[in-house]
């Protein structure tokens, strides 16, 4: 009754729908790890934003860089900003508004330099001109932030061109600034002495699972979909349906109309 299954294209048949699951499981697999990993990273960064502000310096240094354990631990730097280095970060968004980011190195007591993002600056459909931007405070400003890591974009991103750049990187800057900058970079929330007209504060990172665990249930359910799909046309090929159906519980002939 089955001997169809040992044919050449059943056998191709079941070797398709194997692979096919077998891929399906993996990707549903995988979608569990990025799952465990979200979760994780997103313990990390829970208990970094309940911590206590430190000195950018205890965390980063000079060719050094910013462990994923460090990402957004508050920290404190105390330093005069270098607007004559300010940087635009373009087609950035900020409470479903689009803008820029407006970075400036932060020159602390010893000459080192670290880079700050001072926030958001709302320009739709354009990249302002420096001029436009609000001014930061003059003289000496502590800055209260979240310490960040230095961009993984390529170079393109992270190089300046006109004054702008897509993706902040101390390292991939360190080569066009005139200061020795820290590794990554911090996102400031509060600047003392205020500025005079502030901009927009950042948006704290989103901390949810993600849609992971739904991706991974439906990748099972199609490697689930096509075993299923398969033994069912297995039977469908071993039982073939006679020109019969059933009605009201009991059998009916379909009439073949007869030929002219």
């Amino acid at each position: 009754m089955y001997r169809h299954l040992l044919t050449r294209r059943w056998l191709a048949l079941a070797l398709a729908v194997l692979v096919l699951a077998v891929l399906c499981v993996r990707l549903g697999l995988w979608q569990f790890q990025r799952l465990d990993e979200r979760r994780a990273s997103n313990a990390i960064v829970e208990h970094n934003l309940a911590a206590e502000p430190v000195g950018v310096t205890r965390l980063t240094a000079v060719d050094g860089s910013v462990p994923a354990a460090e990402q957004w631990r508050p920290v404190t730097a105390t330093g005069r900003y270098d607007t004559a280095e300010l940087l635009l970060v373009r087609y950035q968004t900020n409470a479903g508004r689009s803008g820029v980011d407006v970075v400036v190195p932060l020159v602390t007591e010893d000459g080192t330099a670290v880079l700050v993002d001072r926030g958001f600056l709302e320009s739709p459909g354009r990249t302002p001109d420096a001029d436009e931007v609000p001014a930061a405070p003059a003289g000496e400003v502590t800055v209260t932030g979240w310490l960040r890591a230095d961009s993984a974009a390529g170079f393109s991103a992270t190089q300046p061109s006109d004054g702008t750049v897509r993706a902040v990187s101390a390292t991939a800057l360190a080569g066009s600034s005139t200061h020795p900058l820290l590794a990554g970079w911090v996102q400031a929330r509060e600047e003392s002495p205020a500025p005079g007209t502030p901009l927009s504060g950042p948006e704290l990172p989103e901390t949810d699972s993600g849609p992971h665990f739904f991706y991974g249930l439906q990748w099972f359910f199609f490697a689930l979909l096509a075993l299923v799909g398969y033994l069912w046309f297995a039977y469908d090929e071993a039982h073939p349906r006679s020109g019969r159906t059933r009605a009201g519980g009991r059998e009916r002939r379909i009439p073949v109309p007869a030929d002219p």
